[in-house]
């Protein structure tokens, strides 16, 4: 199979579990709040992540002192993450919440990308991209009016 094929197809089921999540967040936050959701969420992902540690990587952590500080923050964002997901679906709804989610991390993107902050491959903005961007916040737009 072709790499890119591979890697598409990852990413894919990556992002169909975003907004699967996304839903049950919002679930779990109607009925136990964004706090109860994200314990939830999170302890079960640390159990899934523990069995997967122990049993298919042997249980190595030998070279997490080679790891950034600020790398070891991945896990609190994921939890502002989760918890901006669970708290804004029900609000806004799926499609809505989740353009604003995915304009944001492609802006956000763009600047890693541009100057190259914590290790990122440098690759300048231009017009295509802004333009990019800039359609996504149009589809935030259409996906929050009334």
């Amino acid at each position: 199979m072709n790499n890119t094929i591979w890697l598409a197809a990852i990413a894919a089921t990556g992002g169909a579990a975003v907004a699967l999540q996304g839903q049950f967040m919002g679930m779990m936050d109607r009925k136990i709040g964004t706090s109860g959701a994200l314990f939830v969420n999170y302890a079960s992902g640390v159990l899934v992540a523990a069995i997967i540690l122990l049993f298919l990587q042997g249980g190595s952590l030998k070279n997490l002192l080679q790891v950034p500080w600020y790398a070891l923050s991945a896990g609190v964002l994921g939890l502002v993450i989760a918890g901006s997901i669970g708290f804004t679906v029900p609000r806004l709804g799926l499609s809505a919440a989740f353009t604003i989610v995915v304009a944001t991390q492609f802006f956000v993107a763009l600047l890693l990308e541009h100057y190259g902050f914590f290790g990122a491959s440098r690759r300048p903005i231009d017009l295509n991209r802004l333009a990019g961007v800039g359609s996504l916040i149009v589809s935030v737009w259409l996906l929050t009016k009334p």
